[in-house]
């Protein structure tokens, strides 16, 4: 048996390994903003993984010439994936039709900087780990605290403090709030990893994982907004778990509203956290 996705942030937070009685309760957005700022301040968040992303993938693409040489790890993850305008990331109409889903394992323990880890060495598991890295540093609200989570969980080569897509997305998003880089209690994030797919391995200790989420966030007053937004990874299996691994970051993955016809055109499919 498995739960539903809208049940699942809950599976990558640390009170929820500590407390597993208690649910992880669903945050609203509320930014005390007026409402063409809010809509930028959606688009930020929404766009930050992927319009960051697809800078750095460009440039890296325009100095790397042909694929002649280029490893077997480099060419899928730059493996172009189709685009979407930042608009495709707000809540919208949904679909009638439907999409497959994505079994995912749950974490059995809380590893560095509180992320919950202990996953498999299967491209589900990678892809579980994604989740529960993007999900510790975007609910920090603290550029600090997701700077000392890509330390933790990136391999030599990979993404560093500065340059990681997901330091950025908190950077960018406290900034057009207009929060401090240390927010703390001023405003809180969550992050539900709705849907997902494999773009592709190499070999069992290589994986390319995409996956879409919600990010809501809430300050202590104004209105709820939320915004979806996608982040693709080279995960590798090292020292027996999936860290974010060497080279240039992926080419990024559209950010879609989960549900819509566009996220099922797109090849998402919902993630749902295996019962055992």
């Amino acid at each position: 048996m498995f739960r539903r996705a809208r049940r699942l942030a809950h599976f990558f937070s640390p009170k929820q390994l500590a407390d597993p009685d208690t649910e992880w309760s669903r945050l609203r957005l509320q930014i005390l903003l007026g409402f063409v700022v809010v809509v930028a301040t959606a688009l930020v968040v929404g766009g930050a993984w992927s319009v960051v992303n697809m800078l750095n993938s460009s440039a890296a693409s325009a100095g790397s010439g042909s694929k002649a040489g280029k490893s077997a790890h480099d060419q899928l993850a730059e493996r172009r994936l189709p685009g979407a305008p930042v608009e495709a990331a707000q809540p919208g109409s949904l679909s009638s039709g439907e999409t497959g889903t994505i079994a995912i394992p749950a974490p059995t323990e809380v590893g560095e900087v509180g992320v919950a880890t202990g996953y498999p060495q299967t491209p589900e598991g990678a892809l579980a780990q994604l989740a529960a890295i993007d999900t510790t540093a975007l609910t920090s609200a603290s550029v600090r605290v997701a700077q000392e989570v890509i330390k933790e969980w990136a391999a030599p080569g990979g993404p560093t403090s500065e340059s990681w897509t997901g330091v950025q997305a908190v950077a960018a998003f406290l900034e057009s709030a207009g929060m401090p880089a240390e927010a703390g209690s001023s405003i809180t994030i969550a992050v539900e990893p709705k849907m997902g797919f494999i773009k592709g391995t190499v070999g069992d200790d290589f994986v390319v994982p995409c996956i879409d989420f919600i990010i809501t966030a809430t300050t202590t007053t104004g209105q709820p907004q939320q915004v979806a937004a996608a982040d693709c990874q080279r995960m590798v299996w090292q020292d027996g778990r999936w860290v974010i691994g060497e080279g240039d970051e992926p080419a990024p993955a559209p950010s879609l509203w989960p549900g819509s016809q566009a996220s099922f055109d797109a090849g998402y499919q919902w993630l749902e956290v295996e019962q055992s």
